[in-house]
C-alpha cells in the first residue's frame, strides 16, 4: 500500500524526491501519512479535494482487496 501510494504522489508533484509516507498504526487499521513539499499541496489536494478523494478510494479499494483498513492523511 506505501509503495502504491508513494508511486502515485511521486507523478503528481514537481519535486518527487520530497515525497515521503509514513505508515502508523491506529485502533482503527493502518493509516498512511503524505508529506509533500509545500508547493506540491495544491497538486495532490486538487481543486476542490478532487485528487485527495480518489487517491483515498483507490488505496481503500486495494486495502479492501486484501482484508485491511487503511486511511490516508494528507501532511504538511
Amino acid at each position: 500500500m506505501k509503495e502504491l501510494l508513494l508511486y502515485m504522489a511521486k507523478n503528481l508533484v514537481d519535486d518527487p524526491d520530497s515525497v515521503t509516507v509514513t505508515e502508523t498504526e491506529d485502533e482503527e487499521g493502518k493509516v498512511l501519512e503524505l508529506h509533500v513539499a509545500e508547493g506540491d499541496m495544491g497538486k495532490v489536494i486538487g481543486r476542490q479535494g478532487r485528487i485527495a478523494k480518489e487517491i483515498r478510494t483507490i488505496i481503500k479499494t486495494v486495502a479492501q482487496r486484501t482484508g485491511e483498513k487503511v486511511t490516508v492523511e494528507i501532511v504538511e
